[in-house]
């Protein structure tokens, strides 16, 4: 049964190209459809961190991974199935960022290492609820930290 989703708003940010790594320090901002009044967003800059999920809508339906590859295809590192990584090549093309908030102004919400690009559709944006983070320490293959190791530098570290 198809879902029918539209989105809340649209990213504005300097990256108009999705890329692997260096999304450390980037800042963009969260500009809601017009169809929400500014109090959608009321209170949401009493909060550290909101979660955003977005629609990663450039990737081509013909790269979609069903089953099990190597991230970034990087053989060294194991296939694994779509749904034991993190990629945008993804079945249903949606993303999930933890980002600090910055600041509100009226429908604009700004952030801090959003790693969506310019013109994204934003599908949800949630408060970050410690309650809501994991009550345990959090397991991770090795494969996974290599494949992170600079995901989160600043991009002017990576010349």
């Amino acid at each position: 049964m198809p879902i029918a989703i539209e989105p809340v708003g649209r990213v504005q940010a300097n990256r108009k190209r999705a890329e692997d790594d260096f999304w450390g320090g980037e800042e963009s901002c969260i500009v809601l459809s017009e169809r929400f009044e500014a109090e959608a967003m009321q209170g949401i800059e009493e909060f550290s961190h909101a979660e955003v999920l977005f629609l990663f809508d450039r990737v081509d339906s013909e790269k979609i991974a069903w089953g099990a590859r190597h991230p970034r295809n990087n053989r060294e590192w194991p296939a694994v199935g779509i749904f034991a990584q993190r990629g945008k090549n993804r079945p249903n093309r949606i993303g999930s960022t933890m980002c600090r908030i910055l600041r509100r102004e009226d429908r604009r919400l700004y952030v801090a290492e959003l790693d969506a690009i310019d013109g994204t559709p934003v599908l949800d944006i949630k408060p970050v609820m410690q309650e809501f983070l994991p009550r345990e320490a959090v397991r991770q293959p090795e494969w996974s930290r290599e494949l992170m190791r600079q995901y989160w530098e600043s991009s002017a570290n990576s010349t």
